[in-house]
């Protein structure tokens, strides 16, 4: 099975196409203000608009208010929204778009449980992601792999410390529906490496051919 591979916290349309070319089937825009990956509107909407055909645009939120949800939605025309925060389903479902729901893994969590509460036509998944204290999301912080069940009522997304050099060995051992990098193809922080983006790539479409 081939496994899909999004690139997060894209903040320029060169860079995003560049992206896209090298191979990834989706594109993560951070819409979050603390974070060294947020995008503005302006530069959000350059970075849909080079998409090619067939790679999605997702657009990433975290506990916002639902105003400034429907003003990103109004102007960036998103394929796919996620969710990174304390979201409850029926705030998720309320825009009417597909969406997938980040969790930040830890073991006093019982994910099949959790993942059911999404189960609504609109989830396309649940991403997993390291918990780190305060932090949402993007810390470059890998978790436990065991921790994650062998089955879920929803794709399963893997995220947090994926980088060329682990990504290939991640997808052997949880065979992820996606897996999503973001820090991890950084030359610093918020600044995408286009040769580590290759080498993700291409270490994450290994299995493929093997």
């Amino acid at each position: 099975m081939k496994t899909r591979i999004k690139v997060c916290g894209l903040r320029d349309a060169d860079m995003a196409l560049r992206t896209a070319e090298l191979g990834a089937d989706a594109i993560g825009l951070v819409f979050y203000p603390p974070s060294p990956r947020h995008v503005e509107i302006d530069a959000a909407m350059q970075i849909v608009a080079a998409l090619p055909a067939f790679v999605s645009s997702v657009g990433l939120f975290v506990d916002a208010d639902v105003s400034f949800v429907c003003g990103v939605l109004n102007k960036v025309p998103l394929d796919l929204l996620q969710f990174h925060g304390d979201e409850t389903p029926e705030y998720c479902r309320q825009f009417g778009r597909p969406y997938l729901k980040a969790l930040r893994v830890r073991p006093d969590i019982n994910l099949v449980e959790y993942a059911q509460r999404y189960v609504d036509g609109l989830c396309k998944g649940i991403l997993v992601d390291a918990f780190v204290e305060g932090v949402p999301g993007g810390t470059g912080e890998a978790f436990d792999w065991d921790l994650l069940p062998k089955s879920l009522p929803l794709p399963l997304i893997l995220s947090g410390g994926l980088h060329p050099d682990n990504v290939y060995a991640a997808i052997c051992k949880v065979k992820p529906w996606a897996v999503d990098v973001s820090s991890g193809v950084e030359s610093s922080k918020g600044i995408k490496d286009a040769a580590k983006i290759a080498a993700f790539i291409n270490q994450a479409e290994r299995n493929a051919h093997d």
